[in-house]
């Protein structure tokens, strides 16, 4: 109740300034399977004092998949808005109703396969997040697999896949203002 007074008495969009100026703009969370990206971007929205946003990027292809996005969604608490979105993410994170949220993106590689599934121009949609998240004026938490720290992948496809997920976060790391590798679900800082 009082934290409602005080948004009225200095105005909501003052009040969303004054709340986020200690959160970094755009982070990026980095790391292989099960190293606990997800559960970080969970805390660090948890902990901004926002409304939490989840844009899950994934589709229950199959009953393992429906299995592990229902596990997500319970890790959850109450207070999460979710948005599935497998393609569009900038029209997801750009909703104008998301103003005063934290938004998490979960994640990066999920929705890559997906543009590679429905035979989209990976490099230009790459290009087309970077600079749309480059003019976000909102807070925002992307999350994404770390693939080429392993053996070279036996198929062309895996190949492709791997050299678009590196360009991939490297565009990422570009325009994002905080950057962590999270290892055994330890983070470590990448940038600053």
């Amino acid at each position: 109740m009082k934290m409602g007074m005080e948004r009225e008495k200095i105005g909501f969009h003052r009040w969303i300034i004054m709340l986020t100026a200690d959160l970094p703009r755009l982070t990026l969370l980095l790391g292989g399977a099960r190293s606990g990206k997800s559960r970080r971007a969970q805390t660090l929205a948890e902990e901004s004092g926002l409304v939490p946003v989840m844009i899950a990027t994934a589709q229950a292809g199959d009953s393992e998949m429906a299995e592990r996005i229902g596990r997500h969604r319970a890790e959850r608490s109450q207070e999460w808005m979710t948005i599935e979105e497998p393609l569009e993410i900038l029209s997801a994170i750009g909703q104008p109703e998301f103003l005063g949220h934290i938004l998490v993106v979960d994640c990066l590689t999920l929705w890559l396969s997906n543009l590679f599934f429905s035979e989209r121009l990976v490099e230009h949609s790459i290009d087309e997040l970077a600079s749309g998240l480059a003019r976000l004026d909102r807070p925002c938490i992307l999350v994404s697999n770390e693939l080429g720290l392993g053996i070279v992948p036996e198929n062309e496809l895996a190949r492709t896949f791997r050299d678009a997920q590196g360009r991939l976060n490297q565009r990422m790391a570009q325009v994002c203002d905080h950057v962590e590798l999270i290892v055994a679900g330890l983070p470590l800082r990448i940038k600053p």
